[in-house]
Parts: C-alpha cells; structure tokens; sequence
C-alpha cells in the first residue's frame, strides 16, 4: 500500500475518522511550524522557488546586453511558458512515482537550461536554452502541498497552505534583490547563476528530508488527461485564470500609474504593498480560523474582487500605497479555498498535478492579463483604464463559480473551519 492512502485524514475533515471533534485544536501558524520537518520543507521549497522571483529579472538584465528590449522579452516569455509546460508533468510524474528523483532531474534539466542561456551560442538556442530552464524548474508547489496531509493533522492542513501562500509574497522580493546582487558581483551572467544556485540548493534541502524521501504516490486508475478530466477541476482552473488575469493587469496598471505621477521608482513601492498585504491577509486568515466557517470559492473570489475596486480612485501615491495592501489581502484565504476544493475534487493519484495545474492557470492568466491590460492603456492613455481589468475578471471568475454552485455538487466550493 502506498504510504500516504487510507491513514491520512482529508484536509477537508476537521477530525480523524473515528475520533471526537476537536473545537480547541491549535491552528495557529506556530503550531504548524512547530510540527516535525514542515519548517524545514517550507523553507526548502521557498529557497528552491527564489528563482520564479529571480529568473525573469535575471533574464532581462541579461538580454539587454546584447539585443533589444523585444528580444530580452521573448527570453523571459519563453521562460514562462516552459514553466507553464514543465511543471504539470514533472508533477505527473512525482503523482506515479516519487519525489526526489523528478526534483533533482528537473533540477539538472533547468541548470544546464541556465548555463546554456548564458553561453548566448546564437538566438534560437537562447531562446530554447530559457524555456529548458522554465521547464526543468523543480516542482516545489505542487510537492510540498502534496506532503501537508502526511505531516499535519487534519485541522491544521488548511493553516499549512494559507501560510505556505502567505510567505511565498517573499520569493517576488527576494528574487530581484538577489538577482540584482549577483549582476552587481559578477556581471550580466550573474543573476542567472544566482537562479541556478538557489534552485540547486533548495532541491537539496527538500528532496533529503525524511518525509519526502518517504511519500509515494497513491495508487489509482490512470488517464492521459490527469486530473483536467475532472469538470469541477477544470472549472477552478478557469476561475485562477481570470484571478491570474487581474493579478497580472495590476502590475503593468501600476506601473502605468507610477510613470503618470513622474516617478517609476514608485512602481515596486505598490507592488511591494500588495505583497505585504497579501502576507498580512494570510497571517490574518490563519489568526481567526473562524472565517473559514464561510468561506466558499464564489465569496473569497468576490471579495478579492471587491479589494480591487477602490484602485480605480487612483488617489495621491501615498494613499494609493495603501489602496494596493488592501487590494492584496484577499488573494491567500482565496487560494487557500481554493487548494482544498482542487485537493477535494481531483481523481485519486493525481493530486500533485492538479495543484500544478492550478499554478499553471494563474501564471496564465498573469501574463494574459499583463498583455491586454498593457494593450487597453496605450489604446487609452488613462491611467484608470488600466485598473479596471482586475475587479472585472475577478468578478466573472465569482459568476463562473456561482453559475455551477447553483448545479447539484456545490460543495466542492467550501471550506471547513
């Protein structure tokens, strides 16, 4: 039998089969770190993904050296999209075998993806060479939340994936901060070395601990589709997208907005507030557990519409500091919900690639949402025109839900306390 089936309660299931409720159990985020090795996996997966923070600036700094800005895009474009590729099947492997072999393959595959890119042999192998190293990327995400059953209790798995999304806001500070450190020591090449570097080392934290080394995928019925044959998953994947999209606009919104008030250096300062917001919008997630007694899929993306809204006043850049912490604070009980209906409704055995899919959709979205947003405000040339997108597709993303909540099923959409 496979390690992690039929012993592990459901994260969904406030108590194990059998036992008495437990109204008092500590959900608190102390207590999750507290329990054995999940610090150490959660540190190794978030020094492992510095280079999803690290690798696009790396890329660009890189590029500019030798070709057009146009170009240095199509570098960290073909980066993502091996990404996008790379980690549902990585993932699809880890689900029918184990983890550390796919990690420290992926890991080989992206590193020779890096060093290949920072040779620069000609353009088409450049290109090949960035979207080598996207896909190879080490499966972090989709591992880590794969071991939360095996290593929590049940009560406590939800609090494991709020704080897990909450401090994954510091891979988007750190990765530029150490891109930029590493092009100030060696040169050009040395924001990709930094990405490669960390990689390295956060697969070799996380593949050696205990937990890891142990798990096995479950046994289960196979498909060529995955997971994407389950409709309520292919569903929640449609509703990350349009979340994705508007967390995308917002960047090129921001920074739309920090060139028309005269001074770019502001565009990192909102961005850098949104992400604080969405760290005090987890910690705060996991402080009052009893939020979770009504949160559903529907209400969290409507609400996480609803903190986009006051963007659109676009205020003196002071208060706008504040509008965008706000406009963050939604984003981890959201993805929380989230994980549990995906962890819910997946076919058995394909857990793994179910939440890589889910981390697929939303980096999908994110640039399609950059895209078109950055499209409507050269079209427009208002500054206001360009925080519209987000509430808006966030809010069709609520009606997509809503729409199948009123079908027979919709339970898949909640979330226990």
């Amino acid at each position: 039998m496979p390690e992690n089936s039929g012993t592990t309660p459901h994260p969904d299931s406030d108590t194990a089969p059998g036992s008495l409720p437990a109204p008092t159990a500590d959900t608190s985020a102390l207590a999750v770190l507290r329990a054995p090795q999940t610090a150490r996996v959660l540190a190794a997966s978030l020094l492992g993904r510095i280079p999803l923070g690290a690798a696009p600036l790396a890329l660009l700094i890189f590029a500019r050296e030798t070709v057009t800005l146009t170009v240095a895009g199509l570098l960290v474009g073909a980066y993502t999209a091996g990404m996008a590729v790379g980690q549902p099947m990585l993932a699809r492997v880890a689900d029918r075998w184990r983890q550390p072999p796919v990690l420290w393959l992926a890991m080989v595959v992206s590193t020779l993806g890096f060093a290949l890119t920072a040779a620069h042999v000609n353009l088409p192998v450049t290109v090949f060479a960035a979207a080598l190293a996207g896909a190879g990327a080490p499966p972090f995400e989709s591992c880590l939340r794969v071991l939360w059953r095996d290593l929590l209790p049940a009560h406590q798995v939800q609090t494991a994936y709020t704080l897990d999304i909450a401090v994954q806001e510091a891979i988007f500070v750190l990765g530029p901060v150490v891109t930029l450190a590493a092009v100030g020591l060696v040169g050009p090449t040395g924001g990709l070395a930094a990405a490669a570097l960390f990689q390295a080392a956060g697969t070799a934290w996380f593949a050696t601990t205990g937990a890891v080394r142990r798990w096995r995928g479950e046994r289960a019925v196979r498909h060529w589709a995955g997971p994407l044959r389950a409709a309520r998953l292919r569903l929640i994947l449609g509703a990350l997208v349009l979340v994705g999209t508007g967390v995308g606009s917002v960047t090129v919104a921001a920074t739309g907005y920090a060139e028309a008030s005269g001074a770019r250096s502001w565009a990192g300062w909102l961005l850098a507030a949104q992400a604080t917001g969405a760290l005090v919008g987890g910690l705060l997630y996991v402080r009052f557990g009893g939020l979770r007694r009504h949160a559903t899929l529907p209400r969290a993306t409507a609400v996480f519409a609803a903190g986009y809204l006051p963007l659109l006043l676009t205020p003196a850049p002071p208060a706008m500091l504040v509008l965008m912490a706000v406009s963050g604070l939604a984003l981890p009980p959201l993805l929380t919900v989230a994980f549990v209906a995906i962890d819910r409704v997946a076919p058995a055995g394909t857990v793994a690639e179910a939440f890589a899919w889910a981390a697929t959709a939303f980096s999908v979205g994110s640039a399609g949402g950059a895209a078109v947003n950055g499209a409507l405000l050269d079209a427009s040339g208002r500054v206001t025109v360009g925080f519209v997108l987000a509430p808006v597709a966030a809010a069709l993303g609520s009606g997509l839900l809503l729409l199948r909540g009123r079908r027979p099923g919709p339970a898949e959409f909640t979330s226990s306390g």
